[in-house]
């Protein structure tokens, strides 16, 4: 098992922090120190780079939701980005600065853009975190250049085109090709559903998990399903309210 997974299960992703319980912002070492106090396992957050070439903690490519500017984070330095404030008051953090700050914390960390690969594999390998960050992104492509960057291996879940080819592959072809397809991901976090396909299916659970696959479910804010999903076998949660969790052992 990589270290990146030796914390106890089942895991409790905090979906960009815990931000709604205290009024934080998302994304914010605040945010982030919030979920570790109420038993994150580890902080799920997303990268953005900034005009000058720094990992920006950010879900958004511009900062109208967050800070009501009309903005797009990739025509900004690192300098104006300092001097802006998040609706609750916040900042938004470098990637190294949350490793810096948070030195005992796991990183599960979506790279939105292609620009981000670079500032964000720098400073992983700046600040030797290689063993508390899994990487990964929607599209396939940067999520292995991103790994490709790297001077040593990494925790990686799959993308998007991973998991609808693993989905198919169990469902319609029996399992054929099956481990060809997760060989190189560690993890599926995946929602519970997409249009008409239904992930939270235990059979297809199993199957991951027969592949040293982990299966985390998001984003789940209520204890209720969040037990269901663990019952049915599942190896994690991301959540928004990491306050509400009371994960059942499994």
């Amino acid at each position: 098992m990589l270290s990146y997974f030796d914390t106890p299960q089942p895991r409790l992703l905090a979906h960009r922090g815990l931000a709604q319980r205290s009024g934080l912002d998302e994304n914010t070492i605040p945010a982030f120190l919030e979920a570790l106090e109420f038993g994150a396992t580890h902080l799920e957050s997303d990268t953005q780079a900034t005009k000058d070439g720094h990992a920006l903690l950010l879900h958004d490519s511009d900062l109208s939701r967050v800070a009501g500017i009309d903005a797009a984070v990739e025509e900004l330095t690192l300098e104006q980005v300092s001097q802006i404030r998040l609706a609750n008051g916040g900042q938004i953090p470098t990637l190294a600065q949350a490793l810096r700050e948070l030195p005992e914390a796991k990183f599960n960390i979506d790279v939105k853009t292609r620009a981000a690969i670079e500032p964000t594999v720098h400073a992983i390998e700046q600040a030797n975190a290689h063993e508390r960050v899994l990487l990964s992104s929607f599209s396939n492509p940067i999520r292995r250049k991103s790994l490709s960057g790297l001077s040593r291996s990494v925790a990686t879940s799959a993308s998007q085109s991973i998991v609808i080819a693993a989905y198919l592959s169990h469902k319609i072809l029996l399992g054929l090709g099956f481990g060809r397809i997760v060989r190189d991901v560690h993890a599926f976090q995946i929602p519970t559903a997409k249009g008409p396909i239904n992930f939270a299916d235990p059979a297809f659970i199993r199957r991951l998990q027969l592949h040293q696959t982990e299966v985390h479910f998001w984003t789940i804010n209520n204890p209720q399903e969040a037990n269901k999903l663990i019952a049915m076998g599942a190896d994690g949660i991301v959540s928004d309210r990491v306050d509400l969790m009371n994960l059942r052992e499994t």
